[in-house]
C-alpha cells in the first residue's frame, strides 16, 4: 500500500530537514492505513483486549526530506515466524522516486493477558511466514 504525505514546516529541525523521530510517525501512519484497508481497526482490537505493538525498528536513513517535499510511504506486511508481523517500509520522495528511508518494523499482538497472540482476523489476511 502507498500513502502520500507532504512535509510540514514544524516537522523540521534546526538543520531545516525532517527530524529523525518524525520519520517514525510517517511509518506508523502508513501501517495504520494498511491495516485499516484490510479491515483491521486498532480501536476495535483494543476494545477486545488485543493490542498491536512494535517490538523492533530497523531504519536506514539515506537522504533528508525538506519542508514542502511530497513523498510516498510504501508498506508491505509479511508474517515473521508464528507470532510476529513484519512491515517492510520505504519512504520515496515525489516526483523523482528517490529512496529517503528504508525500514523493517517488527511487531506482534498482545492479548488481554499480555501474551503474544495474533488475532484470527489478522492471521487470515497474512500469507505464510518468511522464517
Amino acid at each position: 500500500m502507498n500513502v502520500e504525505f507532504k512535509v510540514r514546516d514544524y516537522e523540521c529541525d534546526m538543520g531545516h530537514v525532517v527530524n529523525h523521530a518524525v520519520y517514525l510517525n510517517y511509518l506508523e501512519h502508513a501501517r495504520h492505513e494498511l491495516l485499516g484497508s484490510m479491515g483491521i481497526r486498532f480501536g476495535d482490537l483494543a476494545k477486545r483486549g488485543i493490542f498491536l505493538v512494535v517490538t523492533r525498528v530497523e531504519a536506514d536513513f539515506r537522504a533528508s526530506l525538506l519542508s514542502g517535499d511530497a513523498f510516498i510511504v510504501r508498506t508491505e506486511l509479511q508474517r515473521h515466524g508464528r507470532l510476529r508481523l513484519q512491515f517492510n517500509q520505504q519512504i520515496q520522495r515525489s516526483p523523482d522516486g528517490k529512496v529517503m528511508l528504508s525500514a523493517i518494523v517488527t511487531g506482534t499482538a498482545l492479548n488481554a493477558r499480555g501474551r503474544p497472540e495474533i488475532p484470527a482476523e489478522l492471521d487470515g489476511l497474512i500469507g505464510p511466514s518468511i522464517s
